[in-house]
């Protein structure tokens, strides 16, 4: 039964890593950052259905490829890696007995806290060190605040838009293993 949950849970980060590639095309340029609020949605459904390693590890996959492919930066890795554990993490761990839905607010803040201030902060070696740009700490504070506001919102919107269908519920249901009860 195991095996077959991380089979589910593996297919469910292929298709979100194709959708966050796929979707990189459209980003916001704020500085020498891509701002891609389409990561940080899929970050937050990520954090908040497959958890904080799952979503750590979609997003290194999502940053390799859309780098490879020149729609990326290496900013996404810190940016996005860091904001996906802090959502999962934060999702997973503060006030654990609440509702899925009452939880969701706490994997956005964790996703902002992740990618807009450590994972920002975290991108300042990488851009004066490795890529050469002018930087101080905070450089990268406000794009990718920006970012990860935008992203997250529209994760939110979307994961309570499933929720009020059921989808979530039948989807949470498959990737915990757990039949449903009649």
């Amino acid at each position: 039964m195991n095996k077959a949950i991380n089979i589910q849970k593996l297919a469910v980060s292929g298709m979100l890593i194709a959708l966050g590639v796929v979707l990189s095309q459209f980003s916001i340029p704020i500085g020498a950052s891509k701002c891609f609020p389409v990561q940080h949605m899929v970050n937050v459904i990520a954090g908040t259905v497959l958890g904080p390693w799952y979503a750590l590890a979609m997003a290194f996959i999502t940053s390799l490829i859309r780098l490879m492919m020149g729609t990326g930066t290496l900013l996404a890795f810190p940016g996005s890696m860091v904001g996906a554990f802090c959502c999962g993490m934060a999702f997973r761990y503060i006030l654990p007995k609440l509702s899925f839905a009452a939880r969701v607010p706490i994997a956005f803040l964790g996703e902002i806290i992740g990618t807009g201030l450590l994972g920002a902060m975290a991108a300042y070696p990488i851009a004066a060190f490795v890529m050469g740009k002018e930087a101080a700490i905070f450089t990268y504070v406000i794009p990718f605040g920006i970012s990860t506001v935008v992203g997250a919102l529209i994760a939110s919107v979307l994961m309570f838009a499933l929720a009020k269908t059921g989808a979530l519920a039948v989807l949470l249901r498959q990737l915990e293993g757990r039949k449903k009860q009649a």
